[in-house]
Order: structure tokens, then C-alpha cells, then sequence
């Protein structure tokens, strides 16, 4: 397919760290046509808990196979997590597992790259725990597996790891060497001088464009798959800064981004970029374009899930009914609920006035735990202008009034085919849709901004 000729259908490899994912966008709509979605566990087995890669190889191409026939598509697109890269010998295999990022190493290991890596004013990415910091994977790898990692011959990015097996050409890329890995400078747009320390420039696989076409699918695949021989596969993008995409691509002026999934990641477009407080893990992500964004996170995601495991059920209009009490009486969650990281990293999850608290209390306080948060980690990266929300909670109807009453602003929840999908699919040069998209103003629930000093208080 020449790449002047925009595709019609477009196959996206989705690898988030909980699930992964394989879908057909139709892009003329904008709509997700076809799909197929798994849990991505981690292996627990080998040198160190890593992810079950073979596992997943085997699901995109029975899913590319299948969707190939129907409803068929024209170009494949990758986005995957970050803080994930893989480590291939001179024949292109896995010299080493690649690594999953929540893995913690031996102290004196974390003292060791403590003492290497870069300051935070050159790379905008702050000391994170485990392996946040794709550096200190790297790190670990290579002092605790000296033979092992002495036949490594090339670092890819996650997502350009795909992108290698499918069509052979080996590359990084700048959003996910510039999300928080220690090893990209996102102001020169170049490596860190963290790779000259770790002495591995000369594995780094060449940088390339999100928006290049790497190549064609490989022919034993074409063959295995059934697809063209001349399908193109794009580079591939993080996939928070997929979910990016759509919005730096439609719009003008200040706006926030707020990206949720196992983590809400944040993006304040206009923001404020020089008094970024690495300890509150504000950082400075890269976008598609190359540029330097300033961000927050939390483990948003992750937080909910647990607490989902912690409370007993209860009913959506009870939980709204509820919400009028919690504020009423001061009853709120303290962070954090996943502790070494986001704003409050050293805080512990604690309740505040939940004496005789019904199930549907502590639902509706969690809700504005959630809010909470993100205003808060929006707060640090001085975000201006509307917010808009993607990913699983856009659709948290209760999330989203909190949210705009504590940040006094206008949130709009995007909803569909739009996040990590979309925005990869948008590297093939097509134009990008709206969303479907709800709207949300600070007059929807009273009492919230004094809620939120109150809860902020307890947190000073």
C-alpha cells in the first residue's frame, strides 16, 4: 500500500500491563469494528517475574489471522505500556526476559544506580520505585546477568519490540524512550548521558518517527497470517501519549488530558514545565511530535481495582444518594493506596469520619478519592483550560462531577473508540474523529471545593 493512500481499516496491537488487546478501527467512523482482548499476566518463573511475551505473540497473530479475513484492514499500528524494553541477541531473539517494570531489585543494586543516574533537570524523569525508571532495569540486567547481557546486541522499545517481530527492522522511539527512563533528555531530543554510562549507545536501536512506517510485514508471516506481504506496520507510540494524540492533533490552546488505565497519567498542554517536584512524580513525558509535555501520575487504576476488592458492592443510584452524606459529614479516603509513588508517595491510605460508613458511603468516597487525586496531580503540572478524560473512568459518571467541582472547571469525558486504540491508529496519517463526549461543570454537586481543602489540609 503506498503510504500517500490512507487505510481504510486499521489493526491495532494494544499491550497494556494488565490486559492486551488486538483491534480493527474503521476509520472513516472512528469506531472499533472488531476485537479481541486478554489478561497480560506476569511469569513468575526464569530469572525474574517477566512478561509472558510468546504468550502474546501467539494472540496477535491468531487475531491478526482472524480479523484478517474479516472484516479485514490495510495497516497494522502498535501502543503499549511503558517503562519496557527488550533486549535481543545478534539473531533478533530475547537475550534476556523483558522485565516486568514492578519488580524490585537488591538494595545494593538500587544504591549502585542511584549513584549513575542523570538529575532530574536533564531528563525530566524522576526516581521512581522497581523499575519505573527504564534505566534501572537496564542496570539490573546487565550487573546481574553479565553473560546474559553480553550477548545482547540491540535495545528496542516495547512497543518497537512488536513492531521488530513482525517486519525485522529493529528501532526506538521518543515516547517511550522519554516516559520517566532515565535515558532520553527531552529539551536536546537525544539520549541521556545515562547510555554513555551504561555503555550501551551502541546498542540503542536506531530513533525513529511514531508516524514511520518501519515496514512490511515479514513473508513467513504474511504466509502464516494470510495477510498481504505488503502490509505496512507503523512504528508504534506509548500508550498514553497515543491517547494524546487525538487531542494535540485537534486542538488549539491550554487543555489537560487525562489518560486512565492501570495508571492516570496526565498531560497539561500549556503547562508549567520548570517547577516540576520530581517527588511527587510530575515529570516531563515526550509526545508524538518530539515534544516535552509536563505530567503527572497515580496508579489510579491499580488503586481501584483494590479498593473494588475491599468494599462491599452496592448500587449506582445508592452510591449517588450517598454522595450528599460523605460531604456532608467530612467522611474521605487519605492516600495513597499504592504507596512509592504519585503525589504522595510516602503516605498511607487511611479513612477519615467513617464511623458506621454503609457500602454505599465508602463507594461514593472512593469516587471522590479518585478525583481527588487527579485534580491534585493536575494542580502540580499547572494545568490550564478544560480537562478532558479517556480510558476506563470516562465513563465513571460520579469521577467526573468531582472532578470538574474540585478542579472548577468544565471535564469532558470522551468516550468510544477514542485512548490508546485511536490514537495509534492515527499514526497512519488519518484525520481524527470526535469522540462521543459528555460534559461536566463545578455546579453539578455542591460542597466539593471545600471538601477538597479539607482533604488537602490533611495532607500539609
Amino acid at each position: 500500500m503506498s503510504e500517500s493512500i490512507k487505510p481504510g481499516r486499521v489493526a491495532v496491537i494494544d499491550i497494556g500491563k494488565t490486559n492486551a488487546k488486538v483491534v480493527v478501527i474503521d476509520t472513516g467512523s472512528g469506531e472499533e469494528i472488531a476485537g479481541e482482548k486478554r489478561t497480560n499476566p506476569v511469569l513468575r518463573n526464569g530469572p525474574y517475574p517477566h512478561y509472558d511475551v510468546e504468550m502474546l505473540w501467539d494472540f496477535i497473530l491468531s487475531a491478526l489471522w482472524r480479523f484478517g479475513q474479516k472484516p479485514g484492514f490495510d495497516a497494522i499500528s502498535i501502543t503499549t505500556h511503558g517503562a519496557s524494553a527488550a533486549l535481543l541477541d545478534e539473531n533478533g531473539d530475547l537475550a534476556l526476559p523483558v522485565l516486568d517494570y514492578e519488580h524490585i531489585y537488591p538494595e545494593p543494586v538500587q544504591e549502585a544506580y542511584r549513584g549513575i543516574r542523570p538529575d532530574f533537570a536533564e531528563t525530566g524523569s524522576p526516581q521512581l520505585p522497581a523499575g519505573l525508571n527504564l534505566g534501572a532495569q537496564i542496570h539490573f540486567q546487565k550487573e546481574a546477568f553479565p553473560d546474559d547481557f553480553s550477548r545482547v546486541r540491540s535495545i528496542v522499545t516495547y512497543p518497537q519490540y512488536w513492531a521488530g517481530r513482525l517486519t525485522g527492522v529493529l528501532a526506538t522511539e521518543t515516547t517511550s524512550l522519554g516516559c520517566h527512563t532515565d535515558l532520553w533528555n527531552p529539551r536536546r531530543k537525544g539520549f541521556s548521558s545515562l547510555v554513555k554510562r551504561l555503555d550501551i549507545a551502541h546498542l540503542m536501536s536506531p530513533v525513529r518517527s511514531a508516524f514511520d512506517v518501519l515496514g512490511t510485514i515479514r513473508p513467513s508471516l504474511a504466509q502464516e497470517t494470510g495477510l498481504s506481504p505488503h502490509m505496512p506496520v507503523y512504528c508504534g507510540i506509548h500508550d498514553s501519549n497515543a491517547s494524546l494524540l487525538p487531542h494535540l492533533l485537534r486542538r488549539d490552546g491550554d487543555f489537560s488530558v487525562v489518560s486512565t488505565g492501570t495508571w492516570v497519567v496526565n498531560f497539561a498542554i500549556g503547562g508549567t514545565a520548570d517547577t516540576l517536584d520530581p517527588a511527587r512524580d510530575t515529570l516531563l513525558n515526550v509526545d508524538a511530535l518530539g515534544r516535552p509535555v509536563p505530567s503527572s501520575r497515580f496508579m489510579g487504576g491499580r488503586e481501584y481495582e483494590m479498593l473494588a476488592q475491599q468494599l462491599e458492592p452496592a448500587k449506582e443510584d445508592e452510591i449517588e444518594t450517598a454522595l450528599g452524606k460523605v460531604i456532608a459529614k467530612g467522611m474521605m479516603l487519605l492516600p495513597s493506596i499504592v504507596s512509592g509513588s504519585g503525589p504522595f508517595p510516602e503516605k498511607t491510605a487511611c479513612w477519615r469520619s467513617d464511623e458506621n460508613a454503609t457500602a454505599a458511603e465508602r463507594h461514593a468516597a472512593a469516587a471522590l478519592y479518585l478525583a481527588l487525586m487527579t485534580e491534585f496531580s493536575l494542580s502540580l503540572i499547572g494545568r490550564k483550560g478544560p480537562i478532558l478524560v479517556e480510558g476506563p473512568f470516562a465513563s465513571n459518571a460520579l469521577y467526573l462531577k468531582a472532578l470538574a467541582g474540585f478542579a472548577e472547571t468544565e471535564v469532558t469525558a470522551v468516550e468510544g473508540s477514542t485512548g490508546t486504540s485511536a490514537g495509534a491508529a492515527l499514526l497512519t496519517g488519518i484525520k481524527p474523529l470526535a469522540g462521543r463526549e459528555r460534559h461536566f461543570t463545578l455546579h453539578d454537586i455542591p460542597g466539593l471545593v471545600s471538601y477538597r481543602d479539607v482533604w488537602r489540609s490533611c495532607l500539609a
